[in-house]
């Protein structure tokens, strides 16, 4: 059962999980042992935003600018998302987390994509955390998508271009029945955002740490909240008028 929210503790949490790579080539291990590594951080960010009652989590897991590296480790990659579904669901329904893939699902083998609407169709009762999983997704891919929505709504009649705003560009976004983006986590020591979430992130605040994504525990998680918790989100306030907001 999920925490009820701490003071401070955002609502929404984005996570690019950098550094599977690096974290193996230190150890003399092919990438393909960072990727499998990885997935213990992956529980320890799940188990964390239950305790602490964060409502919504975000992990970039593969960029449609992902199929672009070695045929072997994007293989191995796939195998991994197959055998995670298998072996992750029953205990993540358990803990009522609601499983979501947000991306363009259509690229992904036909077993692949099943086993991912299976755990969406199984899943989508659950209400203690929505764990929002992006697979060959792009920020840009993303707006591209809303504004084609956008544009067929707009050719069946439902509303004028006039009446398209960014309000009403957002329903198409993957995101958009979630709690707006509050913080944005990148590990593994790259300070960019990589084309991830791009609509999502325009008031988020951004918490880079160089701990490889292996290596991510419930310390650094806490670390970012810290870290958080401490900035005044203003939205083009001045601090006068958040304080006595």
């Amino acid at each position: 059962m999920a925490a009820k929210p701490e003071p401070r503790v955002p609502r929404h949490i984005a996570i690019v999980m950098d550094g599977n790579g690096r974290w193996a080539k230190k150890r003399l291990r092919p990438r393909t042992f960072g990727h499998h590594a990885g997935q213990k951080a992956v529980r320890e960010a799940v188990e964390f935003c239950l305790r602490r009652g964060v409502a919504s989590l975000t992990l970039f897991a593969f960029s449609s600018e992902n199929w672009a590296r070695p045929e072997g480790e994007v293989s191995a990659l796939m195998e991994l998302f197959l055998k995670a579904i298998d072996r992750e669901v029953d205990e993540l329904h358990g803990n009522g987390v609601r499983i979501r893939f947000v991306g363009n699902l259509d690229a992904f083998a036909p077993e692949l994509r099943a086993r991912m609407l299976g755990a969406m169709e199984r899943t989508s009762g659950n209400t203690a955390l929505n764990m929002n999983v992006a697979v060959n997704y792009g920020g840009r891919w993303d707006i591209a998508n809303a504004a084609r929505l956008a544009a067929e709504a707009i050719a069946r009649g439902e509303f004028s271009a006039a009446e398209l705003d960014e309000q009403r560009l957002h329903t198409y976004t993957c995101l958009a029945d979630q709690p707006p983006l509050d913080l944005f986590i990148r590990t593994g020591g790259e300070r960019r955002v990589s084309n991830f979430l791009l609509w999502q992130l325009a008031y988020a605040e951004l918490y880079f740490t160089d701990t490889l994504w292996p290596d991510v525990d419930h310390a650094c998680l806490s670390e970012a909240l810290d870290d958080y918790a401490r900035r005044e989100r203003r939205y083009g306030r001045t601090g006068e008028q958040v304080a006595t907001s």
